[in-house]
């Protein structure tokens, strides 16, 4: 992980037990002697993630709606550390203002940003549901709600129009895409992921129950054309923006999607960079432009 990550090191769940009692029914020793929880359980994770966030970046109510997408922390906090580096290396004005593209009902990236760096953020998205979620998120803390503005996309069309205002200028735009084809594409990845995590003495993951505990918003996990089309409907729609935002950034899950994403910013002529990032044996990476 990034050298700023406070998540380098293994977790304590004796200090994240002690600020969120909830956790403690999902810890386990495992057969190595670590104490841990279930990764492929959705409660489990839910309960670290609140654990973490209360913890390390203060933030006392948290929750996201059934059925919607739960981040994990660390790697989402990869991301702000990353953007950091690459804004920083710019002769710019502060205070630091971004924009998350499909901000979520859990609003990750911009209370991360608002807590880790003090950043100005907006969010915004086309789930009305989600939408109200991030608000709900925000509300219960002053410095939150100061920092962070959410925003409703109202034509799915749009990426950047009807969210960026006149003359309103952003030093950096962020996005998680959603990166499966179809449905069915984002349950056999899921399937795969989860059964990759289960310990071998679990029972075997149904899909039923990825339905009932880890389906996400179709919104979320996929769209005609997968993360590629995505990622350059984004890049055609950034043009008009040019001058309103210093660095465009998204994240790319798929290093194979890379060199159609790349042949659309050299045709538009862009100055890009991709930054790898790396949580444990998964490799990320996100794709950053400039006109």
């Amino acid at each position: 992980m990034h050298p700023n990550n406070l998540h380098n090191q293994a977790y304590n769940f004796n200090e994240l037990i002690e600020v969120n009692p909830d956790l403690a029914p999902f810890t386990f020793v495992n057969d190595h002697g670590t104490q841990t929880i279930n990764f492929s359980s959705s409660e489990a994770v839910l309960q670290l993630n609140k654990s973490l966030l209360k913890k390390h970046y203060h933030v006392e109510k948290w929750k996201i709606p059934e059925h919607y997408l739960c981040p994990p922390i660390p790697g989402r906090a990869d991301y702000i550390h990353y953007l950091k580096d690459l804004i920083s290396k710019e002769d710019i004005a502060k205070p630091i203002k971004g924009l998350d593209i499909g901000v979520g009902a859990n609003c990750i990236y911009p209370i991360l940003g608002t807590q880790i760096y003090n950043w100005d953020m907006v969010g915004s998205d086309i789930d009305t549901n989600a939408v109200l979620s991030a608000k709900a998120n925000i509300n219960p803390s002053e410095k939150l709600k100061k920092h962070i503005e959410i925003r409703h996309q109202k034509n799915n069309a749009n990426i950047f129009e009807g969210i960026l205002l006149e003359n309103e200028y952003f030093h950096f735009t962020m996005c998680n895409p959603p990166f499966h084809n179809s449905e069915e594409e984002a349950t056999k990845g899921t399937l795969k992921k989860l059964r990759n995590l289960q310990d071998e003495n679990q029972a075997y993951i149904t899909k039923k129950e990825i339905t009932l505990n880890f389906g996400g918003q179709a919104n979320e996990l996929w769209c005609n054309g997968g993360e590629t089309l995505f990622i350059k409907r984004m890049i055609k729609q950034s043009v008009a923006y040019k001058n309103q935002v210093g660095w465009f950034t998204t994240l790319v899950s798929k290093k194979e999607n890379l060199k159609k994403i790349y042949k659309q910013l050299d045709k538009l002529k862009t100055t890009h960079k991709t930054i790898a990032m790396t949580q444990g044996n998964k490799k990320s990476r996100f794709v950053a432009w400039k006109f």
